[in-house]
């Protein structure tokens, strides 16, 4: 398989995995991250095992970067195939005590950082006319509400309604593109220590004297129970079946569908 793989957010957590997987299924790969050293690391190891690979820092919250990203592609391999806008942070406090820079942080990554992917490599998608996907990651509390986690949750509710609009203007356009959301629940990443890429601009001058545990379908052992999740790699192979398939909600627990379905049942009622 000749296709050319962009993945955000690669150095790590689930986009390492699906840099991985698609590498291990013969694609070339893009990988972007801010995190320069394990994203040398991991184009390293993917050469290593034969892999086609190309590195750009990437900060997705800047839409030149993004532009970037998508020229270099574009330059080097001369087309993209799938686009994974996977990079994500976290920052947790209730909700009224978040300050603008925690909002403009965390909203400038896991929400605009899917906007500019989009508006940087749909257009050349278009243009190619190849048989393309789009995930877009967002997560089951893009789908639930209740307490805790709040911008966190704006910014993966906003991912979801994002790309489902994507897919249905895409199919009325006859696009070539199908686009999925991947929605999942526990998976062991680095996520809890994501303020460690947090741009010194965006510091809040109380995050280094405060520190609130994610609370995550009402759970506060979020540690222990994000240890105990999915591996990144189960999360690629979850991503692969459903663009395999055409599967546009990508959901890795089944069991937190329930979480779904109690929040619409709230809704209708």
């Amino acid at each position: 398989m000749s296709n050319v793989a962009v993945i955000t957010g690669a150095a790590s957590g689930i986009g390492r995995g699906l840099a991985e997987r698609f590498a291990a299924e013969g694609m070339k790969v893009v990988i972007a991250d801010v995190e320069e050293a394990p994203l040398a690391e991991l184009a390293a190891d993917l050469s290593a095992k034969g892999a086609t690979v190309l590195t750009v820092k990437t900060d997705v919250s800047n839409p030149d970067a993004v532009e970037n990203l998508a020229v270099q592609t574009l330059d080097a391999f001369g087309a993209v195939h799938i686009l994974c806008n996977n990079a994500g942070v976290v920052c947790s406090r209730p909700i009224w005590e978040h300050t603008l820079a925690d909002w403009e942080w965390v909203l400038g990554v896991n929400l605009w950082g899917v906007i500019h992917g989009i508006r940087a490599f749909v257009p050349r998608m278009l243009e190619q006319g190849d048989a393309c996907h789009i995930v877009n990651t967002a997560s089951i509390l893009g789908l639930v509400g209740g307490g805790g986690e709040g911008i966190y949750k704006v910014s993966k509710h906003g991912v979801v309604v994002l790309s489902e609009t994507l897919a249905d203007e895409l199919a009325q356009k006859g696009a070539n593109i199908q686009v999925h959301v991947l929605c999942p629940g526990w998976v062991r990443t680095g996520i809890l220590e994501s303020d460690r890429n947090r741009p010194d601009a965006l510091q809040s001058p109380t995050e280094r004297t405060r520190s609130h545990e994610p609370i995550i379908g009402g759970s506060r052992n979020t540690r222990a129970e994000m240890e105990a999740g999915l591996s990144p790699a189960e999360v690629a192979a979850h991503v692969y079946n459903a663009i395999q398939n055409g599967t546009f909600y990508i959901h890795t627990h089944p069991e937190h569908k329930a979480w779904i379905r109690e929040r619409m049942a709230r809704i209708l009622e």
